[in-house]
């Protein structure tokens, strides 16, 4: 849960739940990866936008998934 501020709650030491898990870690994708994507199915990278996009050529069509890429998948 997030706060007002949108910065997360600090957990207590004392506190009787558990400490929330920590983020998973954002994927690197490079050019010319095989990915696959469980909307489109299987494609290559062809661009990278740094940590905030990337270019998937699946044949049939390109698409552009941003970050946290959902449904994405290296191969």
């Amino acid at each position: 849960m997030k706060s007002a501020s949108g910065a997360p709650r600090r957990h207590l030491p004392t506190s009787p739940f558990k400490p929330p898990p920590p983020a998973p870690p954002v994927v690197q994708f490079s050019m010319d990866d095989l990915v696959t994507h469980d909307r489109y199915g299987l494609g290559v990278v062809t661009a990278v936008e740094g940590e905030v996009a990337v270019f998937v050529d699946f044949g049939s069509r390109q698409e552009r998934i941003t970050t946290p890429f959902p449904r994405l998948y290296k191969l």
